[in-house]
């Protein structure tokens, strides 16, 4: 035994696994190696008493110790220890454990058997098939951490034990520890789904405070929109109210000045008829029936126009503005009425549902607070419309015919701008303001109509006051007041057909020539040819006036294709070339627009004066035969300002006028 000790010193192992092998406790103080022998020994003795019945009920049953030992099973203590036990009784005998324990006899047969092969060799071929079994020593020597003598043997034996002792305990703490981590990750994780079900419940409420939040201004909004319901309901049931009013007011005004219009009318057609007996008489040779005594009308008139000593006025012009102190004192007397009429529409209403600043700015406080409904309401498409009898009140007064105030200095003019404009200095402006569109909307719903019917019904072609100013106002909405996003409007293609329309009524009805034997100017009917011509020259500088606004090739046939070749060249060309005549040739050409001369092609006119240049070519020649060589030259300038430069070419070409030539080079 100590020699199979001797073996094992070299290198000793500590044991990986504790074993239920009871370890005597020594007591402090006897910690000597004669105390661990001892100890040892009464081990041994144990041991061997075990291995003795051990073995004894193992002869007994085999097959249970073979039970016991088959792999996987965990052998018991009592098995343990008699194993222990033989190996310890087996050492002197062998240096192997036998591997069927119940034939005690095997070890010396396999010593007996040397004849067939070595011990070595049977060792070598049972490792083939079944491991080596260790003793407990051995076992415990693979674990033992090596020691350098045999004084050292039992501390290190000793020092085994506390490590399994160590681990013995340590296990049931990894235990302990490996659950109690399974437990903390079980309430991580449900704290976790408290985490998540808390911001849960931290979102909803913030969702709810917001929706509290609105709630509790549920009850202002609600107010304000009842507030501007029943504000718009009581502004609309006002203006329906007064209404007929203001539609009999502005009917009357209407038919005022239509009726002014209308004895204007009414005497021109009076002298056209006078003239036309006239020219019946001189047929019938009845030379001596000319008027010798002008009418009391025309009289005062020709009277006023001396003191009041107008320019540019020719015998013949319309002078329709020239009314009697008679006529002028009813019509202001009519007027007056009806405007104090006006003044007390709105007397028994208040400012907030009759002033046009007000009400914008009612409108303008939806906007800011709510302007998504205001937008869905559609306000900037019905505001002109609701404002309309207010505006329409403000222009009883108003004439685009006269002299009256811009629509830029007007009360609801002003008003509509701001609060067109207001969104322009804001912080807040949006891309696409609809509001931009109110005033372009109220000048299309309100004022061109207005403008359609005084041009229908009032308007007079052949006044050149009248047309001037009419045309002034159109200037001002087509081109500084933009009308809206659409190209033409249908109320701005209304109003132009019907200055169309009723330029081509006067070009029909208003003019009249006479045609009569040829007798020199101081003689009675020149003096009326002359009247004529003059009330044609008027029609047509009224007619070209409105070009820009008109179309051209309409303004160029009324003007030129009926009003020039068919009445003024046809009384030129029987009159006798003088002074007189070139003068209305020089009025002639100062109406036609420059614009139509610019693009033309070298030498050549408009197709429709080539019959005005000819009658200008016979007077040159004409004058020119007589030795007037000042009136020749203006006739010359005349044919150049119109591009007719062929024509003057062919004349200084024709009469060796080299002089003249510098005036085509201008």
């Amino acid at each position: 035994m100590e020699h199979h000790f001797q073996q094992l010193k070299p290198k000793q192992w500590i044991l990986p696994f504790p074993l239920k092998t009871e370890i005597p406790q020594l007591e402090p103080g006897t910690g000597n190696a004669k105390g661990a022998k001892e100890a040892k020994e009464e081990s041994y003795s144990s041991l061997s008493e075990d291995y003795n019945s051990t073995d004894s009920e193992n002869e007994s049953n085999p097959s249970q110790r073979r039970k016991d030992l088959s792999p996987g099973c965990v052998p018991s203590a009592g098995c343990t220890v008699a194993a222990q036990r033989r190996c310890h009784l087996a050492r002197p005998q062998a240096d192997y454990l036998p591997l069927d324990v119940s034939n005690d006899c095997q070890p010396s047969r396999r010593r007996e058997s040397n004849d067939s092969e070595s011990e070595d060799e049977s060792y070598m071929n049972n490792l083939h098939f079944v491991p080596k079994m260790r003793s407990l020593r051995q076992r415990m020597a693979e674990h033992m951490v090596p020691v350098s003598d045999e004084s050292s043997e039992d501390e290190a034996e000793t020092k085994w034990e506390e490590q399994q002792i160590k681990k013995a305990v340590k296990l049931p703490q990894v235990i302990v520890s490996f659950f109690r981590i399974a437990s903390l990750q079980d309430v991580h994780r449900a704290h976790q789904r408290e985490y998540g079900k808390y911001m849960e419940d931290i979102e909803s409420s913030k969702i709810t405070v917001q929706e509290l939040e609105k709630s509790s201004d549920a009850a202002m909004n609600y107010k304000f929109y009842r507030g501007m319901k029943t504000y718009v309901e009581n502004l609309v049931n006002c203006f329906n109210e007064k209404l007929k009013y203001i539609d009999e007011l502005e009917s009357a005004v209407h038919a005022l000045l239509q009726q002014r219009a209308t004895s204007v009318l009414k005497r021109r057609q009076d002298e056209l008829k006078m003239e036309s007996a006239y020219m019946q008489h001189l047929t019938e040779n009845a030379s001596s029936f000319y008027f010798s005594v002008e009418p009391k009308n025309q009289a005062c008139r020709r009277q006023l126009r001396e003191r009041s000593q107008k320019a540019g006025h020719h015998e013949g012009m319309s002078s329709d503005d020239e009314l009697s102190v008679t006529e002028l004192a009813e019509f202001q007397k009519s007027k007056d009425n009806i405007l104090e009429e006006s003044r007390k529409i709105f007397e028994d209403v208040h400012a907030d549902f009759c002033d046009i600043r007000k009400i914008l700015l009612k409108f303008q406080e939806w906007k800011e607070k709510f302007p998504d409904s205001y937008c869905d309401a559609y306000i900037s498409f019905c505001l002109p419309k609701l404002l309309n009898p207010l505006i329409r009140v403000q222009l009883i007064n108003w004439s685009p015919l006269e002299n009256s105030p811009d629509l830029e200095e007007m009360p609801w003019f002003r008003a509509v701008k701001e609060f067109s404009d207001a969104e322009k200095s804001s912080e807040s402006k949006r891309d696409c303001d609809p509001d931009e569109e109110v005033l372009p909307r109220v000048i299309e719903k309100t004022i061109l109509p207005k403008i359609t019917a005084f041009v229908k019904n009032v308007w007079d072609p052949l006044s050149t006051s009248q047309t001037e100013n009419l045309i002034q106002l159109c200037n001002n909405v087509f081109e500084k007041q933009v009308l809206s996003r659409s190209e033409c409007s249908q109320a701005k293609r209304d109003l132009i057909n019907m200055v169309v329309l009723r330029m081509k009524k006067s070009v029909e009805e208003d003019v009249f020539i006479p045609l009569y034997p040829k007798r020199g100017f101081n003689t009675p009917p020149a003096t009326k040819y002359a009247c004529s011509v003059s009330s044609l020259l008027q029609l047509l500088s009224n007619v070209l006036l409105w070009d820009g606004i008109v179309q051209e090739d309409t303004v160029r046939d009324l003007g030129l294709s009926k009003l020039l070749n068919r009445y003024l060249l046809l009384n030129l060309f029987n009159t006798t070339p003088g002074p007189e005549n070139i003068e209305k040739c020089k009025e002639m050409v100062a109406c036609f627009p420059e614009r139509w001369f610019q693009n033309l092609g070298s030498g050549s006119t408009l197709p429709e004066l080539l019959n005005f240049c000819q009658h200008l070519l016979q007077c040159a020649r004409m004058l020119h035969r007589n030795n007037h060589s000042d009136e020749t030259e203006e006739v010359i300038l005349l044919l150049v300002k119109i591009k007719a430069l062929c024509i003057a070419e062919e004349f200084i070409e024709e009469y060796k006028l080299e002089h003249l030539r510098s005036v085509i080079r201008k």
